[in-house]
This record gives structure tokens, C-alpha cells and sequence, in this order.
């Protein structure tokens, strides 16, 4: 690589803040609300008056929370305020029994050869997104990214193209919701109880109404070509048709609305978050972007097989670096369900647990150079050390993500691809700032000048 790139990264807000002040602020972008020392903090204490919260950057600790003793810290019940409107009881927000039964059924679908199956609703839709660039031009690539993302997921889960009348509701209707749904409502602030209304804006619920009964069209259509025997072999039937194996009960049609729902964020949301930022950062680079783009007219060519993503180093290299760098979910909150003690602080039931994949991407005792844009780190021993203690862009332990796997074949074909056709250049006086709602975005979007590669 050459140079050493530092890519933007959030101001970090005054140490000292009112709490209505932290609040307001938190609202409207949790990534600059936090202070500088958490980037080197192991543990972080935040009061409010209605609960208190703990940022634990330290492994040991993460680690119990996320992969040791995670049934006694289920997920935060103030994130689940601002998020059922859309996603309802799904795999995302759920806990306990329900979460369980929910993972029994759905983890199948995400197993071995299922991943190949998909891979061909993946290469559609990046050759469909390749296309749709054409000649390039001035390019807000946010937007062009979360098409090409819906479109996999469309592909993939009801094997329609986003080009469908249904499958591209769905998506506009996403990005309006975006725009209105902070990660966090006011109710997740207030000690409120479940039946008490939610504070939610009206658009936000618009928007989520309107989802849904998109998502439900879909999903009862599916449950109809299942009875008739002419449903099409992919995600929505295996999972619809999959049995929970201890009870044999399977998803009603409001519960796979509400996991639809789920996997459009997770697996549309993310990957477009991803994508759009790792584009950013190659185009800071012009020589890693002939790397890539020799790379991929090697082990791609013209007819990319599914076992050759896996020879895409540097691709999955780049992709790790930016999903290291702009985490799409930048907190993973879980609350404590019993007393604990925390670096010698006494935790209380109820108290807030928050690990950041943003923090520990870049802390500063666990990565050298933690803010450079640096995908060669990934192949040293220092930065495969580092990862271990730091670097959980789809969570970790028994709750990690269940399409890890599929984003991390999705991620590495779609940028290959790309890189293969064209280049990318920043647009002078337009560098992104990342803010988080329900994901890592730019405020103003991702500009990049694209050209066709000669």
C-alpha cells in the first residue's frame, strides 16, 4: 500500500456533558456522543437517571458477556423499543425460549451447501450491480450499494431480482425508515414498562406498517407455492419448511415476517454499509485497486465458480480491513440479568452492557496504528493476534450472526467484481462522515468519481 491513510473518523464530543445533553446527542449519532478515552479505556461507566451503563472494551470481559455466560445477559430491552416496529420478536431482538427455538429453525438454512446454493443469487446480483454503473460518472455509492445489497437478499431469500415490483417497495420503504429510526427511541431511556407507547415517530411507523405488509404479501404468496408443491428451492422455503426438531412446530406467517424483516437489515443494511465504506477506502488507494482488480481477473475471470471466492485474499483482506474500520452495527447492548462485578465495580440487574465493535476496531492497545486504513495487517501475526481480542463485526459466541459466512462470500465477489471494471476516486471537498442510526453511514452519503477500467 502506499502511504499511510487515515480515513475519517468521528470527532469525539467534550469529556464532560449534561445528561439530557448526552442523550440528545446520542440521538442523533451515538459515534461522536461517546468521548476519546474509550478508544483506550477497558471499561466505561455512563449514570443516567433511570439506569446506568457499562462500555467493557476489555476481551475478558467482552468475551464473558458475548461467548461465556451470555444467558445472563440477554439483549438490551431498551434496544428493543426502538427496533419491533419493524422487526417485531424476531432473531434480532429476541431472548431465552424464544430466541432458541427461533435459531433451531433458522440455522439451517445458513449451513454448509446452502451457502453454494446462494451463490448464484449473489453473482446475479453483482453482475446486475456492475451493470447498473455502466459508465460511471459522479456516484453516491451508499445508495448504489444498498440496491446491489437488497438485491442479493431478494435474490437469495424469495429468488426475485430488486428490479421486482414487491422486492423494490421494500427497499424504498427501508431507506425512508432509516432516515427516521435512531438506534435507540426515548423509550429506551425511561424506565417504562411494555405496555406503555413507545414515543415512536409517526413516520417511523408509517414506514414500518408499510414494510411489513410488503413483507407479509411475500411471505404469504411463498406459503402458498409451498402447498402447491411449485415453491422455488431457496432461503424463504428452507426455512419456512423447516421444522423446529424438539417441538416439530414451524414459523407461522407473522413469525417469518418478523425474521424477514431481520435478515433484510442484517443482511441488506450491513452489507451496504460495508460495501459503500470499503469502496471509500480503496479509492484512497489507486495502486491497492489494480491489486485487486489483477486478483480478480485471475482467480474470477469471466465465470466466477463459488470456490474461488475462497482464493480472494486480498478482497476478504480489504473487506475485514473496512469492517474493521466502520463496523455496520457499531453496539452490541445486552443488559445484566443478575448482580456482577466488573473491574471491581459492583453491576446491578438491570444495568446496561454495551460491547462496541467500533471501539475495539480501534483501540488503541489492541491494534497497532488502530485508525490507518491497512488491510495488510491481516496477514501478519500482530493483526491476526488483535483480531482475536478485538474485531467482532458480526458479534460473537452463541448470538453471533448467523450469515456471517454469507456476507463474508457476498463482501469479497462484490467488491472483486467491481474492482475488476472499474476505478474509484474520492470527490475533492466531499469526504463522508460516519454517523450511526441503525448502521454505520456517511451523513451526506459516499461521493466517488467511477470510471470505467481501460
Amino acid at each position: 500500500m502506499s502511504g499511510r491513510i487515515l480515513p475519517p473518523k468521528p470527532t469525539a464530543r467534550a469529556e464532560k456533558v449534561s445528561v439530557w445533553g448526552y442523550i440528545k446527542l446520542f440521538r442523533q449519532d451515538i459515534l461522536s456522543a461517546h468521548p476519546a478515552r474509550l478508544y483506550r479505556a477497558k471499561m466505561a461507566e455512563f449514570r443516567t437517571p433511570f439506569f446506568t451503563s457499562y462500555l467493557v472494551n476489555e476481551p475478558p470481559l467482552w468475551k464473558l458477556v458475548l461467548n461465556e455466560r451470555p444467558q445472563d445477559f440477554p439483549k438490551s430491552e431498551r434496544m428493543r423499543a426502538g427496533l419491533e416496529p419493524v422487526m417485531g420478536n424476531s432473531l434480532f431482538v429476541s431472548n431465552g425460549a424464544d430466541w432458541e427455538r427461533q435459531r433451531r429453525i433458522i440455522d439451517p438454512a445458513f449451513e454448509g451447501g446452502r451457502l453454494r446454493d446462494s451463490f448464484p443469487a449473489m453473482l446475479a446480483a453483482a453482475r446486475a450491480a456492475v451493470t447498473r454503473l455502466g459508465e460511471g460518472g459522479r456516484v453516491e455509492v451508499e445508495e448504489r450499494m444498498s440496491h446491489a445489497a437488497a438485491d442479493v437478499i431478494f435474490r437469495a431469500l424469495f429468488s426475485v431480482p430488486i428490479g421486482d415490483g414487491e422486492a423494490s417497495a421494500v427497499f424504498h420503504a427501508f431507506r425512508a425508515h432509516q432516515g427516521t429510526q435512531p438506534l435507540l427511541n426515548l423509550a429506551g431511556f425511561l424506565p417504562l414498562p411494555r405496555w406503555f407507547p413507545r414515543f415512536h415517530r409517526r413516520s417511523t411507523l408509517k414506514h414500518a406498517r408499510r414494510i411489513r405488509a410488503l413483507i407479509t404479501t411475500m411471505t404469504e404468496r411463498r406459503a402458498a407455492e409451498i402447498g402447491a408443491g411449485t415453491a422455488p428451492d431457496d432461503l424463504a422455503t428452507k426455512i419456512m419448511t423447516t421444522a423446529d426438531p424438539q417441538t416439530g412446530e414451524r414459523f407461522n406467517t407473522g413469525e417469518m415476517v418478523d425474521q424477514v424483516a431481520t435478515f433484510f437489515l442484517a443482511g441488506h443494511e450491513t452489507s451496504a454499509s460495508a460495501l459503500a465504506w470499503t469502496l471509500y477506502l480503496i479509492a484512497l488507494d489507486p495502486e491497492l485497486q489494480a491489486r485487486l482488480a489483477a486478483e480478480a481477473n485471475v482467480v474470477l475471470g469471466d465465470s466466477p465458480q463459488f470456490g474461488a471466492v475462497s482464493r480472494l485474499r486480498l478482497a476478504r483482506d480489504v473487506f475485514r480491513e473496512a469492517l474493521r474500520l466502520y463496523p455496520p452495527l457499531p453496539m452490541l447492548v445486552r443488559q445484566a440479568a443478575r448482580p456482577e462485578c466488573f473491574r471491581k465495580r459492583d453491576v446491578k440487574p438491570g444495568a446496561q452492557i454495551v460491547v462496541s465493535p467500533w471501539h475495539l476496531g480501534r483501540h488503541e492497545n489492541l491494534w497497532s496504528d488502530p485508525d490507518a486504513f491497512c488491510p495488510a495487517r491481516w496477514q501478519t501475526p500482530e493483526g491476526k493476534a488483535a483480531a482475536r481480542d478485538g474485531f467482532i463485526p458480526f458479534s460473537s459466541g452463541p448470538r453471533a450472526c448467523s450469515g456471517a459466512g454469507f456476507a463474508m462470500i457476498e463482501g469479497p465477489l462484490l467488491l472483486a467484481m467491481l474492482a475488476q471494471r472499474f476505478t474509484f476516486a474520492p470527490v475533492a471537498g466531499q469526504e463522508p462522515v460516519p454517523v450511526a442510526f441503525l448502521t454505520v453511514r456517511a451523513r451526506d452519503g459516499i461521493w466517488l468519481d467511477v470510471s470505467p477500467r481501460g
